[in-house]
């Protein structure tokens, strides 16, 4: 179809405009409880989704962004905390990413405070060069309180001058979609069980017209939204959409994912362990640990992978390891004629920063934005496109950069650190490593201070300041690190352990470890 051309979906005309949800687990349940609940006159959703076909399921842990999806929800936190066996996340702990042993925190947040024009990290910065400051998280009220084990909500207790923790969550990723299909079904959302044997088209427009199921029911629509995994059936299978492979920038391309046993140490954040090939993540919840290895087939074989993975978890597994392979990419359209896929149809970046489930959310957002009904306009897929684009590149660029600054002696941290990065990415690395700058594009997720931890936390300091910086008193710059220091520690002291603030708040019913 031409730019200028619409397309009119199957329906009667007067209709409400039908949106079939195709595929359950995280992606669908979540797009199917907001459409119920945002369009609730003039839209009707069918969910449809097979019990034999499982879900990849690892996107356990999230950013504060979860938080709005659920409050424009209107789910109260403490309830939805129970239902998925939920835990608080404030930060990710990547171990071993700079070199074998090193460890640093990419926290949720700001860290330090700006003073004026300037930035915090330009006064972090000249004051590391002189000796005088501690790392980043030293200055992040929520790295301090992850490292303590601790947990609060709400205003501070100490000081009007400390701000408050922003946290997200590990969860149940089963538990939640559960959560999620009871909330969308009691707002009208009708659930249909059956494999999609057939994705019927328009032979002129080639639009989706109907779900063909194995059990030959046909279900209608006039909007099909792709939720249904690496499978794609119907962005990648019907509609053609194709995939930009990403895989020379981000070569990991196999998990295992394998849950233990609670682990002792209940912390409240995520932890990013670098092995030889890849990396190893660590979700806490309340009645069990998600546990993956991510990995390059080039660098290592799966036998060693699985073996390694066991080897290094807090307790024993609760299943064998469950392989997932994946190539890294984006569809070259998320939204072509009536389709639009959301989650792993519509490409895959790995959980290395918990953005799995948060590009899920935007796409819903982003949906409901530019709603479609039954007339589409080229223009509205053109813009819905665009806005895809430029947030898979520019969260593939954060994912690269943890990857590519790095002092590891193994081979396959010598090949992501010597690889041709993308320009998008070289210009900022350079940026700040030169002058302590950091440019952030437009609405991009990762902001300034995301940006400073990864690449503080890795090793590069600044080769100098902004001005402003540079003509503070050394013991005014001393003081001022150390003001905030205290300031934040003896605020998180006032804190309950994390374990106990979920025993007084939002504990979950005693449930059976399960994976």
């Amino acid at each position: 179809m031409s730019s200028t051309e619409t397309s009119r979906n199957a329906g009667a005309p007067g209709g409400p405009v039908r949106i079939i949800v195709a595929g359950g687990g995280t992606a669908g349940w979540m797009a199917a409880a907001a459409f119920g609940h945002f369009l609730d006159r003039g839209f009707t959703v069918t969910l449809v989704e097979s019990e034999e076909i499982g879900t990849v399921g690892v996107g356990e842990a999230t950013i504060p962004q979860i938080r709005m999806f659920n409050q424009a929800l209107g789910i109260d936190e403490d309830a939805f905390i129970r239902a998925t066996q939920a835990t608080f996340k404030l930060a990710i702990e990547f171990v071993g990413w700079s070199t074998p042993g090193s460890r640093y925190m990419h926290a949720f947040g700001d860290v330090g405070r700006d003073v004026g024009l300037c930035a915090f990290h330009h006064y972090w910065s000249r004051a590391r060069r002189l000796g005088l400051a501690g790392p980043a998280g030293d200055y992040a009220i929520n790295d301090i309180a992850a490292r303590a084990g601790r947990m609060h909500r709400g205003a501070p207790l100490t000081s009007r001058n400390v701000p408050e923790m922003p946290h997200a969550f590990h969860f149940d990723a089963g538990l939640y979609a559960t959560f999620l299909r009871r909330f969308a079904e009691e707002r009208g959302v009708t659930r249909r069980e059956g494999k999609i044997a057939e994705v019927r088209q328009n032979p002129l427009s080639g639009d989706v017209t109907s779900l063909l199921l194995a059990s030959g029911e046909e279900i209608a629509g006039d909007l099909f939204i792709d939720c249904t995994g690496f499978r794609a059936l119907l962005i990648g299978g019907a509609m053609g959409s194709g995939y930009v492979d990403w895989s020379h920038w981000l070569p990991c391309n196999r998990a295992l994912a394998v849950p233990s046993g609670r682990a002792p140490d209940f912390t409240p954040y995520t932890r990013a362990t670098a092995h030889e090939a890849g990396w190893q993540w660590r979700i806490p919840l309340q009645h069990r640990t998600g546990n993956g290895r991510v990995y390059c087939s080039a660098f290592t074989s799966d036998d060693a992978a699985a073996e390694s993975l066991l080897a290094h978890l807090d307790a024993p597994a609760l299943a064998d390891p469950r392989p997932i392979r994946f190539t890294t990419g984006r569809r070259v359209e998320a939204w072509r004629g009536n389709v639009i896929a959301v989650g792993l149809a519509s490409g895959f970046l790995e959980p290395l920063e918990s953005t799995s489930i948060h590009l899920i959310q935007t796409a819903i957002s982003r949906i409901l934005k530019l709603l479609p009904g039954k007339v589409q306009t080229q223009a509205a897929r053109d813009e819905y496109n665009r806005q895809f684009t430029f947030e898979m590149e520019r969260i593939r660029d954060f994912i690269v950069l943890h990857y590519h600054v790095n002092q590891r002696p193994e081979p396959f941290w010598q090949a992501v650190r010597d690889m041709a990065l993308p320009d998008t990415l070289g210009d900022r690395i350079e940026l700040f490593r030169a002058s302590g700058h950091i440019a952030r594009h437009g609405d991009e997720l990762f902001g300034e201070v995301g940006w400073f931890q990864v690449m503080a936390g890795q090793g590069i300091v600044p080769e100098t300041s902004h001005a402003l910086a540079e003509t503070i008193d050394e013991a005014d710059l001393k003081s001022y690190l150390e003001t905030l220091n205290g300031l934040y520690r003896r605020e998180v002291e006032r804190y309950p352990a994390h374990a106990d603030f979920i025993a007084r708040h939002c504990a979950a019913p005693a449930l059976g470890a399960s994976a």
